[in-house]
């Protein structure tokens, strides 16, 4: 048995991690459906642990004190990154997106619950396979699954990587298929295809790698000792001054996760800053340390689930994914693609909403690109939808998702 203690287990999840990099790099269908390298590193462990526990054996004990703070600090980048400015930046399309959005996550929770009801599971089985790990990813699903676990969802941890994995893969499958059909079917062209690109434009080449909006929206920031600094500074005292808040609403009976304080102060101090710029933060230098952030939480995270407790709950999780990738499936014929504009922009966007309400941003952009790859550049929906899905869906979804949990 190999004991670790905080530091030789951050460690341990630093080289896992970079043995998932290396995996997605030489396994091709991991990089196809854009499986997070986080993922792949942490399952290994788990799935060590898996044959281990059939033989009463532990092979690894880790200490994950460190696991919740990692959780809370991805998070509150969230939170330093959710810019009411980036609203204008992308005018009326990327509001309808949003509001769109808000309402399909909701609508997942909804039907994740019907299709659990008849199964005599825990209605909450249906939650977490729904906007939490849909919408949200594996990192929401995993910040969650204590809160889950405590309103009796026995093995939400768990439940919640499979359905994110499930989510992914089905997300990286049918975004491009469907935007095929939608171009095809109604003939669209793009606009841009014979058309330099404006300087004030987002071209396509931006984002060929899972970069989102960084390449125009944050450019010219340069990372430094300053910024890193001044970054590091910020989310600690977002997170300090969170803390404080969350017990407020804990006193007040709401069952919330650990983060939401400190995203809150972290979405306030961005938008103080963006009119007042008396910090200056830089976007870029905070993404980068979220996404650190989130690859170390989710590692350590994965490195410790009980992957034997989804045993019982095979058939039901299985029924509410289906439904979830059916219904996801359809609204983009009716109604994403014609409240977008029924244009060729929209069938874009189509493929796009399909990747990050089942998947993750990676998803999404991955599936736009072969479509612009094909049919021509798409600038419009390159703006709009990693606005939305990397920044302010994950924002109303703890919204969506804490209120069903105080529901039930």
């Amino acid at each position: 048995m190999f004991q670790l203690d905080l530091i030789q287990t951050v460690a341990f999840a630093g080289i896992v991690l970079f043995i998932g990099q290396y995996l997605c790099k030489i396994i091709k269908p991991l990089n196809r459906y854009n499986i997070p390298a986080p993922v792949v590193g942490g399952l290994i462990i788990s799935f060590i642990n898996l044959v281990s526990h059939n033989y009463n054996v532990e092979v690894f004990v880790f200490n994950t004190s460190l696991r919740e703070p990692l959780m809370i600090a991805f998070f509150t980048t969230i939170g330093l990154n959710a810019s009411l400015s980036l609203l204008k930046v992308g005018g009326p399309q990327v509001l309808k997106f949003f509001i769109i959005a808000t309402i399909f996550a909701v609508l997942q929770n909804v039907l994740g619950i019907i299709v659990a009801l008849p199964f005599g599971v825990n209605p909450l089985l249906g939650v977490i396979s729904g906007s939490v790990t849909l919408t949200g990813g594996p990192a929401t699903g995993l910040a969650f699954a204590p809160l889950f676990e405590q309103k009796g969802l026995d093995g939400a941890a768990t439940i919640a990587v499979a359905a994110a994995m499930v989510g992914i893969v089905s997300g990286g499958i049918i975004g491009g298929p469907i935007g095929t059909y939608l171009i095809k079917k109604n003939n669209l062209k793009s606009e841009s295809a014979n058309k330099k690109v404006n300087s004030n434009s987002f071209d396509v080449d931006d984002f060929q790698k899972d970069e989102i909006v960084k390449s125009k929206l944050f450019e010219g920031e340069d990372i430094h000792y300053v910024q890193m600094l001044k970054s590091i500074v910020i989310i600690l005292s977002a997170m300090w001054i969170g803390s404080g808040l969350s017990l407020v609403f804990k006193s007040w009976g709401l069952t919330l996760p650990a983060y939401i304080g400190a995203m809150i102060v972290a979405s306030i101090i961005r938008n103080i800053d963006d009119k007042t710029k008396w910090i200056n933060l830089p976007h870029q230098t905070i993404n980068h340390l979220g996404d650190i952030s989130l690859s170390l939480f989710i590692v350590i995270a994965l490195m410790t689930l009980n992957l034997w407790k989804l045993a019982g709950l095979a058939i039901p999780l299985i029924s509410i994914l289906i439904a979830q990738v059916l219904m996801i499936a359809l609204v983009c014929f009716w109604p994403i693609f014609q409240l977008m504009g029924k244009d060729y922009e929209s069938a874009v966007m189509s493929s796009g909403f399909i990747g990050f309400m089942l998947g993750t941003t990676a998803n999404s952009m991955a599936n736009m690109k072969v479509l612009s790859d094909k049919f021509g550049p798409a600038p419009r929906a390159f703006l709009v939808v990693p606005i939305v899905g990397a920044f302010f869906i994950d924002f109303t979804n703890a919204i969506i998702i804490t209120t069903f949990l105080n529901f039930f």
